[in-house]
């Protein structure tokens, strides 16, 4: 069987007394999207942290590509291949939409940001990130601040800038919080087409585009893994109906 892209192995994240990940385990498969569900307080932010190197595990490790990776840093996994996007919108309000990605693009080549007036006419810069405009359906507001643009079109931003990291693999942290139905189904039309190219873990509330999109659902309950399976076994689960899923189902 192939090594799976990402694993965590018994990763423990203690909070004082409170144990945000109690000995969970999760391993990820190339090209799969796999989906983190389980209600709040279960742990599934924390997870993504530590997955992207933002916190240290009190225990456990994190592998990728079979690499440990656990005491490395955000950056250092960004180098790697991991890229992230936040459940609160992360922008540079002031600027353009194009101006945002194409940070992200500078980030990516470990520029620093302090010579971006003189970067912004860089076209080594701007055109990849007008591909990855294009890419997440926004090229046509690419001279819009960040500020003006709607909520939805602004996690669709946030979604641009992780892929214009090139990573391999997108943790992507509730998505579609916050968004009416139709920026909701804008969003889940683009996750659609991102899965065909990237490996996605995926943690979301919203259980429609969860069923309609993973490959594999893995279920967190009080900072443990209670079940994983298709989204067709974690509906028929037992034990995941009585934790979490209820009537949703």
């Amino acid at each position: 069987m192939a090594e799976p892209l990402l694993e965590a192995r018994d990763l423990v994240k203690r909070f004082g007394a409170l144990a945000a990940s109690d000995h969970l385990s999760l391993a990820v498969e190339e090209g799969e999207l796999h989906a983190v569900i389980g209600p709040n307080g279960a742990g599934k932010t924390t997870l993504v942290a530590q997955l992207a190197g933002e916190l240290a595990p009190s225990s456990g490790r994190v592998l990728f590509r079979g690499e440990d990776v656990t005491r490395l840093g955000m950056p250092a996994r960004a180098r790697r291949g991991i890229a992230r996007s936040f459940q609160v919108t992360s922008l540079c309000p002031e600027f353009s939409a194009l101006d945002n990605v194409a940070l992200a693009v500078q980030a990516r080549s470990g520029h620093s940001f302090r010579f971006w007036r003189k970067a912004q006419g860089d076209v080594t810069l701007l055109e990849p990130a007008e591909r990855v405009l294009a890419e997440v359906g926004l090229l046509q507001r690419k001279n819009i601040l960040a500020a003006n643009l709607a909520h939805g079109e602004q996690r669709q931003l946030e979604v641009a800038m992780a892929l214009a990291t090139n990573p391999r693999l997108l943790l992507l942290d509730e998505p579609m919080a916050g968004m009416g139905t139709e920026e909701s189904q804008r969003m889940i039309d683009l996750l659609s087409k991102l899965k065909q190219k990237k490996t996605i873990i995926l943690v979301e509330h919203d259980m429609d585009a969860v069923f309609r999109l993973a490959d594999r659902i893995s279920v967190l309950v009080y900072g443990r893994v209670i079940a994983t399976g298709t989204p067709e076994k974690i509906k028929m689960n037992e034990e995941v109906r009585r934790a979490y899923l209820g009537e949703e189902v």
